[in-house]
């Protein structure tokens, strides 16, 4: 293990002694299926759109994997897809929502549970059902619970009820960079690197944060607000946490299945995300007082 306080450096670019604070969430995992890639892509895109942050949004989602049709439940294309959120209520009730509006609308798609061994489970088509208005049914396979609603273009098949197992959301990495171009180039390179890493999930816009916040705010009500230490333009009227000659900054967020698979995201996004015109990689933390899961980035590496 690297010493406190040694400067590590992979190639040109400084890795800070710090390291990145996550907290515990839960998390449900969806196998979502469609005819073909066209409108797979369109139910993904409505499922896991809006959904960047609990912050404001009723959960964090995004695309696990992709699924090649002899690794799905009906033989189709699918994706499985990561929902997060604080409590299996609170997944539960986004996931009624995000279903119901974003895939039973999308033709020719159907749900999928991800976790059928998990323990704690939540209403999906039992709810959904609702929208048959009678005309729904049930089948039962192998236990599990299936219902078809028919829908305009033949039925929409979808699992009664689904798995909820414990995650760690949070894992960070915060990018800084000598110039936008450079920031975006390394940010995409580590996005691609890390999208083939099973059990994590980015889900901000392309994986990728440019407001990165902090904890409150001079406005009452604002549970968040800007990450001032780290806005180039605000260099020399608040204390800096950037490094010389950085004037652009990303930040890339993790939410994984355990920490393992989040650890081994960031270690993925470390080595990828350096390079020429990348000043420093640092990592976001609260002094350990808001998450028990603490990924230093020198051990990851």
């Amino acid at each position: 293990m690297t010493p406190k306080g040694f400067s590590l450096k992979l190639g040109d670019t400084t890795i800070e002694d710090t390291f990145a604070e996550a907290f515990r969430m839960v998390y449900a995992r969806l196998c979502i299926t469609a005819h073909d890639e066209h409108w797979l892509d369109a139910a993904l895109r409505e499922l896991t759109g809006y959904s960047s942050s609990v912050i404001a949004c009723d959960a964090e989602t995004g695309i696990e994997q992709m699924l090649a049709a002899d690794a799905t439940p009906d033989g189709r294309v699918g994706a499985s897809v990561l929902v997060f959120g604080f409590s299996p209520e609170a997944v539960g009730k986004a996931l009624v929502n995000r279903v119901g509006q974003c895939v039973m609308t999308c033709p020719t798609t159907a749900v999928f549970d991800g976790l059928p061994a998990a323990e704690t489970r939540v209403a999906l088509g039992k709810n959904i059902r609702f929208f048959g208005d009678g005309f729904q049914k049930s089948k039962l396979l192998e236990g599990r619970r299936y219902w078809r609603v028919p829908v305009m273009d033949g039925e929409f098949l979808v699992e009664d009820r689904v798995g909820i197992e414990k995650g760690v959301a949070g894992g960070n990495v915060i990018v800084q960079s000598i110039d936008m171009p450079t920031g975006l180039a390394a940010v995409r390179r580590a996005i691609e690197a890390v999208s083939p890493c099973q059990g994590v999930i980015a889900p901000f816009p392309g994986g990728v944060a440019r407001s990165g916040s902090k904890v409150g705010s001079r406005y009452s009500g604002l549970p968040a607000s800007t990450a001032d230490a780290y806005c180039p333009t605000l260099r020399g009227r608040v204390e800096t946490k950037l490094h010389d000659g950085v004037n652009c900054v990303y930040e890339i967020v993790l939410d994984g299945i355990d920490e393992a698979a989040v650890a081994t995201g960031m270690k993925t996004l470390l080595y990828a995300a350096v390079g020429e015109g990348i000043v420093a990689i640092t990592a976001g933390n609260y002094g350990g007082k808001l998450g028990k899961f603490h990924f230093h980035l020198r051990e990851l590496l």
